[in-house]
């Protein structure tokens, strides 16, 4: 395989590569129209389903473990269930040559779906743990499909337009999940929640064997399962994971150095392997699909703050539960109304400055919130807070779409090409992951003290953007390379 050449728009398919140009950009009305609304609300409906599915768990669960007990298992709900979506978020490439784009999405809503109905019937903590590995698993092919299948259903003219709308759910999810999980919650119906879930997938599934194409690749001999890649970075969701939960000290300095040199065994076996979890261009010395995917990666762990700011919002600035949730969701409100307004730049000059400020944009977000955490706040400085979260939201909004294209068009091949794509969420629950628990294990760390935890917390996500901010450097500069290369031939 040679290597190919990344742009930030989508290639033209019927030119040759000295000669592609780029399409002209579609609009919100092209992408909602009746040609495309259909496969529209399937992508965005399986992300915006995981994505409701996370805060409406977290928001039930205290109701739920007051049923049918097992708070010793507290902690394993949310492990479970984004262990499975990972491992499962890898086959994703498998699923789609094997059935098609129609059939897997068919496959995936009704395995979600049937986990969603085994929680809202579970009678204890055991069953329901099995009924979020297989959430997990039908969650982890959703989030996959949604950015895989872009390339298939739709034309190249709206694939930032639909990366956009599709990444745009997590924000949404977190704007509707907890207020949905609080209000059945509040009148102790939390089976019922599930039960809407099961509903949700089913009409999806319905829609999607109508909306979206039936041809296969079944006939394709595949490469064998990279089941060692598969199981280390298994290994690392899950100690990572735990390790966020484990006593302070020894414990949490021997559970993030396993979790390192998982990582380090899984990037090893991926350079070495012929069938791999990653598209083999990630490995490749001067392309820039490598640096796409750490770039995404220091967004998406930019969001993962969200769990823990609503808890500083009552403890340090006196806010009731409803009201701290708010706060918690500003940095996806910010995430959601940058994207919409992102998606509209044209230029291959306005697509870069993006992709460079975003990482930067999330940081000095971070950061800033980090220092204005202090006991009391009164209410003009809770109000700083969330315009700063806002921005901060706003800098991945802003960039998570168009690193998101340059990914997928990162090859003129389209099994490689599909694969990149898939690999835009995998990497995104693997940071989702890692960074999880790394914000746990910093809130851990600077405890009893919750201003120390809140800026534990902040400074150190906060230098995971600064690290995206220099990948990002990294990718841009290698996309023009190739792009100049391109051009010469």
């Amino acid at each position: 395989m040679t290597e190919s050449t990344i742009s930030q728009d989508p290639p033209a398919a019927s030119t040759p590569s000295s000669a592609k140009k780029t399409p002209a950009a579609g609009s919100w009305g092209d992408l909602l129209g009746p040609a495309h609304l259909a496969a529209a609300l399937v992508l965005a409906g399986g992300v915006a389903l995981y994505a409701m599915n996370v805060y409406v768990t977290a928001a039930l669960l205290p109701s739920a473990i007051g049923e049918i007990g097992g708070a010793e298992y507290y902690a394993w709900v949310a492990t479970s269930f984004l262990t499975a979506s990972v491992v499962a978020s890898m086959l994703v490439n498998r699923l789609l040559s094997s059935l098609g784009p129609s059939r897997a999405y068919l496959t995936a809503f009704l395995i979600f779906g049937a986990g969603a109905l085994i929680n809202a019937l579970s009678p204890n903590m055991e069953l329901f743990l099995v009924g979020r590995i297989i959430q997990g698993i039908g969650g982890g092919l959703l989030t996959g499909l949604g950015f895989a299948v872009i390339r298939t259903a739709l034309p190249a003219r709206l694939w930032t337009r639909a990366a956009g709308l599709v990444s745009a759910m997590w924000g949404v999810g977190n704007l509707i999940g907890p207020a949905l999980g609080g209000l059945f919650a509040q009148f102790g119906l939390w089976r019922w929640a599930f039960g809407l879930l099961v509903a949700a997938a089913l009409v999806l599934a319905f829609l999607s064997r109508k909306a979206l194409p039936h041809n296969s690749e079944s006939h394709l001999k595949h490469p064998p399962l990279p089941l060692l890649s598969l199981v280390l970075l298994t290994l690392a969701a899950a100690i990572f994971s735990v390790t966020s939960v484990l006593p302070k000290g020894i414990w949490t300095v021997l559970g993030i150095v396993a979790g390192v040199l998982l990582m380090a065994g899984f990037i090893w076996r991926e350079r070495v392997a012929k069938a791999t979890v990653l598209p083999k261009l990630s490995y490749l010395k001067g392309n820039s699909l490598k640096w796409i995917y750490l770039s995404l990666a220091a967004l998406s762990a930019g969001a993962m703050t969200e769990s823990f700011i609503p808890l500083f919002g009552q403890e340090l600035g006196g806010m009731i539960p409803l009201l701290a949730g708010f706060l918690g969701a500003a940095l996806s409100v910010g995430w959601t109304v940058a994207q919409l307004f992102s998606v509209n730049l044209s230029t291959d000059a306005s697509k870069r400055v993006v992709r460079l400020a975003g990482p930067l944009v999330l940081a000095a977000g971070l950061a800033s919130y980090g220092l204005l955490q202090q006991a009391g706040a009164g209410p003009w400085l809770v109000v700083l807070w969330a315009i700063i979260l806002f921005v901060a939201g706003a800098g991945i909004g802003s960039a998570f779409p168009h690193f998101s294209v340059a990914a997928m068009s990162s090859t003129d091949d389209e099994d490689e090409g599909q694969k990149a794509a898939a690999g835009i969420s995998t990497t995104q629950l693997i940071a989702n992951a890692v960074a999880s628990a790394l914000a746990g294990i910093l809130v851990s760390l600077g405890a009893p003290s919750m201003i120390d935890s809140a800026r534990l917390m902040s400074f150190g996500i906060a230098a995971v953007a600064l690290i995206g901010f220099g990948t990002a450097i990294a990718s841009v500069r290698g996309s023009r390379r190739s792009q100049l290369t391109s051009a010469e031939k």
